[in-house]
């Protein structure tokens, strides 16, 4: 019976799996390390040793981490004759072959078998304490981090040549060929600023690892990616169709969702912000709006915006229901994707051919003011950009659509004498 040969010490083994038809398939079994997990109560307390030589210690749950790589090679498990025995020998030979080069490139990521122990530390443990409960970042940067490790481990998963490294990565396999890498995937599978903002979050991760000395050289070094900040590709609604959104009205709508959205076209508040959005926050006898900024709550000290609001805004506000007028939401909608599928209905119901998310009311409220001539640092204070650098980028889309009235005159037949 044919069977692969294995020597303890290598890293990955060359095994096999036994197929119904007579054959094996062969498959590289590579071992990635341990990791050790608190073993917790059900309060949720670390469960200590009660007994040994380890009382009072606290116990941890070890699992040891594989990763199989399967090569498309197959052996007869009982050749029948010597074409057989022979395909069998030129089949291991290359599955071998594979395996030590695998193992080589293996044990130049992890530098050999002489790295300290402070450099086996596990990277994407390490990222995950970023955006864990003990944390002592801000809600919003953990969950800013959390979306850019989730993106990295999507990037390891998806990349022929990193994905052994999915579950388990020590800091020093982490290389400037593979920082490079995610950069290419992060324009490739992100839009607009996305990209910019997700490798800034990954580097922020990677600089403190560098910072603590877990990893000897700083992979991210001379790697950037560029933006241009005065582009702009998302899409926006027109004052013309808007007033066919708010006309259409279909079956099973979301009026309450419908609501805010209007409410956010006539602000450009976030969603974050018009969820949170309470009685106290309006003034019926001023009529304005008064609002801190929950994105920039503390990082900014233009946080505060306050919006004049129009007689039609305030009967889309409505009254309350209750006394307490600092705790009654204003719109009682539901999660950010529930809102944003209820949405895109709308937008097809009435008959707008566009990728609108809820975040496009905010572009469109900049775009519609400029293109109706409204001062940019007037728009810049109604969105709550801390300057007008960030309020710019609108302008080149009302360029653009400058330009495409002009175009829609038609051509000069005019033929001069």
């Amino acid at each position: 019976m044919a069977k692969v040969e294995n020597k303890n010490k290598q890293n990955p083994k060359l095994q096999q799996s036994e197929l119904k038809d007579g054959r094996a398939s062969l498959y590289l079994e590579f071992y990635l390390g341990r990791s050790e997990t608190p073993v917790l109560d059900d309060d949720g307390n670390q469960v200590l040793y009660t007994s040994g030589a380890m009382v009072g210690k606290p116990k941890y749950q070890i699992k040891h981490v594989r990763k199989r790589e399967n090569l498309n090679l197959y052996i007869w498990l009982h050749p029948r004759n010597t074409q057989e025995r022979l395909q069998n020998r030129n089949t291991l030979a290359l599955a071998e072959k594979i395996r030590f080069e695998r193992e080589q490139e293996f044990l130049e990521d992890r530098e050999g078998y002489r790295l300290k122990k402070d450099r086996q530390r596990d990277f994407l443990q390490y990222y995950r304490d970023f955006f864990s409960e003990d944390s002592n970042l801000t809600k919003d940067m953990k969950c800013s981090i959390r979306s850019s490790y989730n993106r990295f481990v999507n990037f390891l998963r998806e990349s022929p040549k990193y994905s052994h490294y999915d579950t388990v990565m020590r800091m020093e396999q982490l290389t400037p060929d593979m920082v490079l890498a995610y950069t290419e995937y992060l324009k490739k599978h992100s839009n607009g600023v996305g990209p910019l903002i997700l490798y800034g979050r990954f580097k922020k991760v990677v600089t403190a690892a560098f910072d603590e000395g877990l990893i000897k050289k700083h992979p991210c070094k001379g790697i950037t990616i560029k933006w241009d900040r005065n582009s702009f590709s998302k899409e926006i609604l027109s004052p013309d169709e808007i007033k066919k959104l708010m006309a259409t009205r279909y079956k099973g709508e979301n009026t309450e969702m419908q609501r805010a959205f209007i409410f956010c076209l006539f602000t450009g508040l976030r969603w974050c912000d018009v969820k949170l959005l309470t009685y106290a926050n309006v003034d019926p006898m001023t009529k304005t709006l008064r609002f801190q900024q929950k994105k920039v709550r503390n990082v900014s000290s233009r946080s505060w915006v306050t919006t004049p609001l129009t007689d039609d805004m305030l009967a889309l506000v409505g009254e309350p229901i209750t006394n307490d007028r600092s705790s009654e939401l204003v719109f009682k909608i539901g999660p950010y994707v529930s809102c944003n599928l209820q949405l895109k209905k709308w937008v097809a119901e009435a008959g707008i051919r566009k990728n609108i998310s809820w975040h496009c009311s905010r572009h469109s409220f900049a775009v519609n003011l400029l293109s109706n001539g409204a001062n940019i640092k007037t728009v810049a204070d109604l969105m709550g950009h801390s300057s007008i650098t960030m309020t710019e980028k609108y302008l080149h889309v009302v360029d653009s659509l400058k330009q495409d009235a002009i175009n829609s005159l038609g051509s000069i037949s005019y033929a001069m004498p």
